[in-house]
């Protein structure tokens, strides 16, 4: 990844999470990782209709299948906590659905890159204070997957937007809307949890640095060439204006060839329609004439 565990930590002081006491509080945080991971079904989407190539549709195979282990794992830990799955907040809502991609770069950048960076986050963070093993051992399990979910995210980002400057001004605005929704959930909870708690004292801070890190993951992907505080408010808006008008263009445009996507000649191709051409398909090398088939067999 582009940063590093020391980097994405935050330092709770040696505070803890317990299971009785905190259960409530479990529950809730448990019940937005839930959701989160519940939106793993939306790979499908991504994999039938936008996989640019073999590689990234079997990336997204595989976690589409982990995406599916880890709602098992969150159930795991639900049953052996005593929670009950309940609704997500509205913010995570929107942060894991309502910012959905409308395009493959949309999706790499603002869902896997920077979205499952403030998850994998997250992620550690519970790691880190939850005082009960079987749950944490779970997680750290889990988070080599979420890792490489982040990795992938940034690596497909960064090849999306070589010289395409309006691709990454669009991907960078709604990034903005991203975390200021992060922003929103920070003032969620500082008002409504108990700032004497040995670890939700730091929540604010902790969602301060999540927004940090993202930062500092567009800077090295190259969709920020400076640091945010020198972008002024009205800059940040005409980013935010642009994102989303060309986001509302794209989408009456496709609205319109709607009918015209029938046709094979104007819809954008598939992979089952492109698979020949693909660099790992063409460039398969054959084995040596006389060398046996199973030698490569794994």
């Amino acid at each position: 990844m582009l940063l590093t565990r020391e980097e994405m930590t935050f330092d709770f002081e040696g505070g803890t999470l317990d299971p009785v006491r905190d259960r409530e509080l479990i529950e809730w945080m448990l019940n937005q990782f839930l959701y989160g991971e519940m939106t793993g079904i939306q790979v499908g989407h991504w994999l039938y209709e936008h996989a640019p190539d073999y590689e990234a549709a079997k990336f997204l195979a595989r976690q589409s299948l982990e995406e599916m282990q880890h709602v098992e794992n969150f159930l795991r830990i639900m049953a052996m906590l005593g929670c009950k799955p309940r609704p997500a907040h509205p913010a995570v809502r929107f942060l894991a659905t309502g910012m959905m991609g409308g395009s493959w770069a949309e999706h790499v950048a603002l869902e896997m890159a920077n979205g499952e960076g403030f998850v994998l986050m997250a992620f550690y963070a519970v790691i880190d204070t939850l005082d009960h093993k079987p749950s944490v051992d779970i997680l750290r399990r889990a988070v080599k997957q979420e890792e490489r979910h982040v990795e992938f995210g940034e690596q497909q980002t960064m090849k999306a937007i070589e010289g395409r400057g309006w691709l990454r001004r669009r991907l960078l605005g709604l990034n903005l809307v991203s975390m200021w929704g992060v922003r929103r959930l920070a003032g969620f909870m500082a008002k409504r949890l108990p700032a004497d708690h040995p670890v939700l004292k730091f929540l604010p801070r902790f969602l301060e640095l999540s927004n940090r890190c993202a930062e500092t993951r567009m800077r090295r992907m190259g969709l920020l060439d400076r640091p945010l505080a020198e972008l002024g408010g009205l800059k940040r808006a005409a980013l935010v204006s642009e994102a989303y008008a060309g986001k509302a263009l794209g989408g009456l445009l496709s609205l319109l060839a709607t009918p015209l996507r029938l046709l094979p000649w104007f819809r954008r191709k598939r992979l089952t329609e492109t698979y020949l051409t693909d660099p790992r398909i063409a460039g398969l090398e054959l084995p040596p004439p006389g060398a046996t088939a199973d030698a490569t067999a794994d």
